[in-house]
């Protein structure tokens, strides 16, 4: 199965709650931090939420 790296790139300082519970949800907590999903629907639907926030990379 396909993988995807999600990497922190802005600080979630002034961005709504929903959008700070997406990057906790994603497991990211600090800026320049990356994980490591498996490339599903709903984590595409994740990311769409925060994409000002995020970059993705395919792993």
């Amino acid at each position: 199965m396909a993988t995807v790296r999600v990497t922190m790139i802005r600080s979630a300082i002034g961005s709504k709650p929903k959008q700070r519970a997406t990057l906790a949800a994603l497991g990211l907590r600090k800026i320049n931090q990356s994980v490591e999903h498996a490339d599903v629907p709903q984590l595409r639907g994740m990311i769409a939420r925060v994409p000002h926030l995020v970059r993705v990379e395919e792993a």
